[in-house]
């Protein structure tokens, strides 16, 4: 297995930035009830040798409920899972499943060809990717002493 730096960068990157996002959303509210419901999709993210691909799980969240943006080489991927309201929550005995807003970051490698990025969402699984950009090949420069 090959050691990356920079993946694991920015793996501890994206696990402080849960860490603070979940401490600053619990020290808002005063007692439990009062606080926004906060949750964030599980995402797994892998590479290939032509692309990176993005494995979030939104289940229940509606596709026009999704917002997914690229800007400076980050990703990010916020959107709503509605409680439904067929319901009162009065009739519930217990009340498991999270509910809200959330809001994921990503910071993407240069290679990304940002133009080409696609996203599909099936069965609960958004799936997004991004295609690299093509390396030139690397050639040998012949260095002239005067």
């Amino acid at each position: 297995m090959r050691w990356e730096p920079f993946k694991d960068l920015l793996s501890l990157q994206d696990r402080m930035n849960r860490l603070f996002e979940e401490s600053l959303a619990r020290g808002t509210a005063k007692q439990p009830e009062e606080r926004p419901s906060q949750w964030s999709p599980s995402v797994d993210i892998l590479e290939t040798e032509g692309e990176i691909i993005l494995l979030a799980e939104v289940p229940g969240v509606d596709l026009e409920n999704i917002d997914l943006q690229i800007r400076d080489n980050v990703l990010t991927l916020r959107g709503e899972r509605t409680f439904e309201n067929s319901l009162k929550k009065e009739h519930y005995f217990r009340i498991e499943r999270a509910y809200g807003t959330f809001s994921r970051s990503f910071t993407l490698p240069s290679t990304i060809h940002q133009e080409h990025v696609q996203a599909r969402l099936k069965d609960g699984i958004l799936e997004v990717r991004m295609p690299k950009r093509s390396q030139g090949a690397s050639r040998e420069i012949a260095v002239e002493v005067k």
